[in-house]
């Protein structure tokens, strides 16, 4: 039946006509307006069999309507009734929403209904599965897990068997060496041995196996005796020597193969690589981090025991020998001794004596392949120095053992330590760098008697220890001078063993270097404030303000009490018992030192490296003070001389050697290779919490004075460590110790000159001076007898300036070299501007050129009651310019030719303003031409 908007229902769903269009036309033609109710006749009028499914063809069902005759009128008619009608079904938009609804909805139905195939299908799924494990699964795997228990327990049955027959061996092993069955005892040992070794994770096999090596290590007096009595009644007394060194190199294999064995097996845990089977070699490079130190100290251990037993054999020869001489010196018979028994214990000497060097490059090898077997560069440096240590120490046992100066060992251990400290110290400089980076140079507070021997990377420089001795032996020293002249193989003889490691439980030790604050807290502090802030004591003239001598005005406020205060201390805040001035990052670059030296100490052939590497700790925090408060173009070029030429050249070396200007640019292989920017560090940025530019703060003196004062004080403590690196350093390296000394070290209290200079170019306005002083009449007729107004000005700067240090000064401790540095700075600025003002003057009279002598006169009496530095700088200076007004003409041109310290613009006016006076138009072109031709050569 029809429904709405002329849509066909057929079994609860709607049909639509079938007009061959895309929804896509449907929408476009919603747009176009048509009569409502022609079209509901128009849509009304559509047959019903163009709402069918969607097989319906509509073509084929137009074409078999058609009538046998056809008239095209008719059929024009026709044609547009059907284009009518497919145009209002177009249109319509209930429509439209109908046909789209339809479709979606039938989707929507399709979509359900595989939702619902697919949760029948799940469910099945699921009731399968559990019925599969409930059937199947936990069936077979209790099987499993049955017959694997079984398994353990046969296998661990086995292994108990084994375990009682090896617990049983002991006892057996000594009824046959009292039935004197050597060779069928030989075998039950090797054979226990080989089977302990299966089984020594087990406590009791490894106690077990632990009484049979010592059965074979240990040196036993008696048994050996025997042994020698026998060899000698058999006349195998040369065998038995042979037999027994090659047993020696054995034992040696046998022992390091079984340590290093041990613990590879131990860290696998179950894995099933045969290590067994492996090299001695490959065997090393399976060693973890965590084992290392372990395992080198047992295998140290070892050795140990193997070395002592040949000592203790060589010495039972020698007192045998001893005694045989004894005995044959008494003997009545005259016959002596046979000459085979001579040549039987000559044998043996040279054998043994021959051993030893022998014995001791097979420890080598074995010790140099396990430290080549592992990269260290990831170690811990704590953990390295142990390395060293151990390493340190098996070197002085071979040079006791047969006075070895073990090479093989050196040139190991120096190849991974020098590895190692590649990585090191390329770290820490990047560690320093961002130390740099982020300090804000805020002083760190230490005790007034800090000392870097407080630290703990410094202790072994109170220990005076040499760098072939151990800690073993310093422990000896300590225990008085007797014991101390012992050797390893006295010292443990009997007992003990120098590898063991007493370093594995350090004692936390503190430092008392830190106080609580930048001073001591104590009373006499208390009291240095109290009478630094007290002027009682001074007189109450000078505590008045400034009163001109001939007027009796004040114009300005006068600086006696700054001036008393400097007087007491030049030294803002200083006391005798004052802490040093270092930060935080200083203290890290002297315990970097320190832990440096350490390593130095322990292995000689570094030493270069090391002391390379600690020279380019010192270069960049040199470097990196002098970028973040010293740099400055506009000062540099002041022509003072504030950078020398040593200091500019140490600067120009670090920034060539050590600095990667384009870390990360366009530019970045400018620089140089890659392997030699490898080695270098990017240019430090000073941080953001650190501000310059604050007037207030003397532009930033508080965090350039602890800057610099930290890096001379970094200074001095390497002047202490001099001659200790020099006994380090190799006799061909020394030239380099000396030129860092010389030429890096000795610079450092250098770059307080353009440091300071620049505090001292902006706290003073000396272009307000200038001003005023152009604003001066000079070509008066008469002597004045009152100075001009900005000899007050200027005084008055410089009571500020002093004012503003003394507030620095309660904060950070201004020493005396640095506000000697800062006064000498401002006062040879100001007398540099007073002289270019007197160079601007155009036209000056005799009395003129007086008035400067009394302003300048003035000057000096008021500033030398407000510094102690003494002379003025600069003073000459002025005086000299001052007074060549009143050369003459021949004097001029000498004066013009010897004080090159003026510049061109100086000495030309000091000519013109001459002219008229005493020096005639002619005089002036001559001295004119002399000045030009001094500065044509600058040109």
């Amino acid at each position: 039946k029809r429904g709405a908007g002329g849509l066909m229902e057929k079994d609860g769903l709607f049909r639509v006509p079938v007009w061959g269009f895309s929804l896509e036309e449907l929408r476009e033609l919603r747009q176009q307006p048509i009569d409502p109710q022609a079209e509901q006749e128009i849509i009304d009028s559509i047959e019903e069999v163009y709402f069918s499914n969607d097989s319906f063809d509509m073509v084929r069902h137009e074409l078999e309507k058609l009538p046998p005759e056809l008239n095209l009128q008719e059929l024009e008619e026709y044609r547009d009734k059907l284009k009518r009608q497919q145009a209002a079904v177009k249109s319509n938009d209930n429509f439209l929403n109908i046909i789209l609804f339809s479709q979606e909805l039938e989707r929507v139905t399709a979509l359900q209904t595989n939702l619902q195939l697919a949760a029948v299908i799940c469910t099945n799924a699921r009731r399968q599965l559990k019925v599969s494990k409930e059937e199947f699964t936990e069936a077979s795997l209790g099987l499993l897990a049955n017959q694997r228990r079984r398994q353990l327990l046969t296998g661990l049955l086995k292994s108990l068997r084994t375990i009682k027959t090896l617990q049983r061996t002991d006892v057996r092993l000594s009824e046959m060496l009292e039935e004197e069955d050597y060779p069928g005892a030989i075998q039950l040992c090797l054979e226990c041995q080989k089977a302990a070794s299966t089984f020594k994770h087990y406590s009791c096999i490894r106690y077990s196996m632990s009484r049979l090596m010592w059965t074979c290590k240990h040196f036993d007096v008696l048994h050996y005796t025997k042994v020698q009595k026998a060899y000698t009644l058999l006349g195998k007394t040369q065998t038995a020597m042979d037999q027994l060194h090659m047993h020696f190199t054995q034992a040696i294999h046998n022992t390091v193969f079984q340590v290093v064995l041990g613990y590879v097996e131990l860290c696998a845990g179950n894995a099933d690589t045969k290590f067994q089977k492996m090299q001695y070699k490959d065997l090393c490079t399976h060693i973890t981090l965590d084992s290392y130190i372990p395992c080198l100290t047992d295998l140290c251990k070892a050795l140990w025991e193997v070395m002592l037993s040949y000592h203790r054999t060589m010495q039972w020869h020698e007192e045998h020998d001893k005694q045989k001489a004894v005995s044959s010196q008494g003997s009545n018979d005259a016959a002596g001794e046979p000459d085979e028994l001579t040549v039987d214990r000559s044998y043996v000497k040279k054998k043994l004596e021959h051993g030893l060097t022998r014995i001791w490059q097979d420890v080598q090898l074995k010790v140099k392949v396990y430290i080549l077997g592992t990269d260290m560069s990831n170690f811990k440096y704590d953990d390295f120095i142990v390395v060293l240590d151990v390493i340190s120490r098996l070197m002085q046992v071979g040079e006791e053992f047969c006075g070895s100066k073990s090479e093989v060992l050196q040139e190991s251990i120096k190849r991974q330590s020098v590895n190692y400290f590649k990585n090191y110290h390329r770290a820490r400089l990047e560690e320093l760098r961002m130390f740099l980076e982020n300090e804000t140079w805020e002083l760190c507070p230490v005790k007034s008697n800090f000392n870097i021997a407080q630290l703990h990377e410094f202790k072994f420089m109170g220990q005076c220890r040499s760098p072939s001795v151990s800690p073993s032996r310093q422990a000896a020293s300590s225990a008085g001078p007797a014991l101390e002249e012992l050797s390893l193989f006295q010292q443990y003889h009997q007992d003990g063993n120098p590898f063991e490691m007493h370093i594995e439980h350090k004692e936390e030790e503190t430092e008392d270097v830190l106080a609580s604050n930048g001073y001591e807290s104590d009373e006499l502090e208390k009291s240095v404030y109290q009478d630094y802030d007290s002027d009682s004591d001074v007189p109450d003239e000078l505590k008045q303000d400034y009163v001109d001598e001939q007027t009796g005005d004040a114009p300005l406020k006068s600086v006696s009490r700054e001036t008393i205060r400097s007087k007491k201390k030049s030294d803002y805040n200083l006391s005798k018992a004052s802490a040093p001035i270092l930060t935080n990052t200083t203290l890290n670059v002297i315990r970097l030192v320190g832990k440096y030296m350490q390593m130095m100490n322990i292995l000689k052939p570094i030493a270069f490296d090391v002391i390379h590497c600690v020279s380019q700790l010192f270069d960049y925090y040199l470097y990196a003070v002098y970028t973040f408060f010293g740099r400055n173009d506009m000062y540099e070029s002041s022509g003072l001389g504030l950078i020398s030429s040593r200091l500019r050249t140490t600067l120009n070396r670090i920034q060539e050697s050590l600095i990667d200007m384009d870390p990360v640019g366009e530019n970045a292989g400018v620089h140089g290779p890659p392997e030699d920017r490898k080695e270098k560090v990017p240019s430090p940025h000073l941080s953001q919490m650190v501000i310059l530019t604050d007037s207030g703060t003397l532009y930033g003196l508080a965090q350039r004075v602890v800057a610099t004062e930290s890096l001379v004080f970094l200074a001095e403590q390497f002047e202490s460590l001099q001659s200790h690196l020099d006994t380090m350093m190799p006799a061909a390296k020394k030239p380099f110790l000396q030129q860092f000394y010389s030429q890096t070290v000795s610079t450092a209290s250098e770059l307080r000159k353009p440091i300071y200079w620049i505090v001292a170019a902006k706290a003073i306005d000396y272009e307000q001076m200038l001003l005023m002083m152009a604003g001066v009449k000079w070509d008066i007729k008469e002597i004045m007898s009152q100075h001009n107004v900005y000899v007050d000005v200027l005084l008055k700067e410089f009571e500020q300036f002093n004012k503003r240090l003394g507030d620095v000064s309660r904060h950070v401790r201004i020493p005396l070299p640095v506000s000697n540095v800062l006064w000498e700075h401002c006062i040879r600025l100001a007398n540099r501007t007073l002289v270019e003002g007197y160079a601007n003057v155009k036209k000056c009279s005799n009395e003129g050129r007086a008035l400067m002598q009394l302003d300048f006169q003035q000057f000096l009496m008021k500033l030398e009651k407000l510094t102690d530095l003494r002379p003025i700088p600069d003073k000459e200076f002025v005086e000299t310019y001052i007074k060549a007004y009143y050369l003459t003409e021949n004097d001029m041109e000498q004066f013009i030719k010897n004080h090159r310290e003026y510049s061109m613009k100086q000495l030309a006016n000091l000519v013109n303003v001459c002219l008229g006076s005493h020096i005639n138009k002619k005089a002036r072109q001559k001295l004119l031409a002399a000045i030009d031709d001094i500065d044509r050569p600058k040109r």
